[in-house]
């Protein structure tokens, strides 16, 4: 490839593909991460990374080497592999006195970083330590939040916007029963966030609708919230822009309420309800010889004349 005035034109076919591929569209493909340690680890970073990217395979590139950095005080590394990669999601898993067992999760915007989150292992339960059956690799998990710290908290509420990032997978239009084998459930009380991950097991109900256990299959952890790296409203703003060509056409006088009931508004010409057709009821009919009389601010009354 070749660079004329800051625009790269591809020699070779190959090439073509390649930046075709890295090219922006309109349908993004899946987001894919890096996962990665740093200069020093613990046996327990290491083996958590392991187990995160099990959770997140195949869209996801695990590099086994260590890498001397500090996320929160020089990205520059950081955002080189992740355009190296093509990775728009990172963690970082590290180790000192300080920050034991740590590890931060991040994600991109063209290519820099947007957020880091920094959370601490207190507790950890390896998926190796779990003897039940795992699910299948690549399986669209279902993600569960609870707390009111993700709906109140500013410093949660990206936290939980993270997470669904990191292990939402692929965007599909349909899923079949069988599919939703896979919870991760994520509880935010009294400063910690817990995560645990089950499998769904479909049990014999005697209705057409399966009764639904869970089986904890790990990993399992307790983390603590440290240190926060949060982009700006308007930096955030950007990054959640849609192309004009993905925004749903309004289509007028129709609205929904909470429940997604539709309302639609329909405009009619003004009526004349003096000549609106009733229908005709023989007591209603006027008589051959009735006189109507009024009486002063009262109502008029009906009186017949006897012949």
């Amino acid at each position: 490839m070749t660079q004329l005035d800051g625009i790269v034109k591809p020699k070779t076919r190959r090439s073509k593909r390649f930046m075709e591929s890295r090219a922006p569209k309109l349908t993004e493909d899946v987001k894919r991460a890096m996962i990665m340690k740093g200069g020093n680890t613990s046996q327990i970073v290491t083996e958590a990374l392991k187990d995160i990217y099990s959770l997140k395979k195949p869209d996801a590139v695990l590099y086994k080497k260590k890498n001397i950095a500090r996320p929160f005080e020089d990205s520059t590394s950081l955002e080189f592999f992740s355009k190296k990669t093509d990775c728009s999601l990172f963690l970082f898993g590290s180790h000192n006195k300080k920050r034991p067992n740590n590890l931060i999760f991040g994600r991109m915007f063209d290519f820099h970083v947007l957020d880091m989150i920094e959370l601490g292992i207190e507790k950890y339960v390896s998926l190796s330590e779990i003897k039940n059956s795992k699910c299948p690799e690549g399986t669209k998990p279902m993600l569960v939040f609870a707390g009111e710290a993700f709906d109140t908290d500013n410093e949660y509420k990206r936290l939980k916007s993270l997470l669904i990032d990191f292990f939402r997978g692929p965007n599909v239009s349909a899923v079949r029963l069988a599919g939703l084998e896979h919870v991760l459930h994520f509880t935010a009380l009294e400063g910690k966030v817990y995560l645990r991950s089950y499998r769904c097991l479909l049990k014999k109900s005697g209705c057409r609708t399966p009764r639904i256990e869970l089986e904890e299959i790990g990993p399992s952890f307790d983390l603590v919230m440290r240190r926060t790296h949060l982009a700006s409203d308007d930096l955030y703003k950007l990054a959640h822009k849609q192309p004009k060509a993905l925004k749903p056409k309004k289509k007028k006088n129709i609205s929904h309420d909470a429940f997604g009931t539709t309302f639609g508004r329909v405009h009619m010409q003004k009526q004349d309800l003096s000549k609106l057709q009733t229908r005709k009821m023989k007591g209603l009919r006027k008589r051959k010889g009735d006189v109507v009389a009024e009486g002063d601010g009262q109502e008029p009354k009906v009186a017949k004349v006897e012949k």
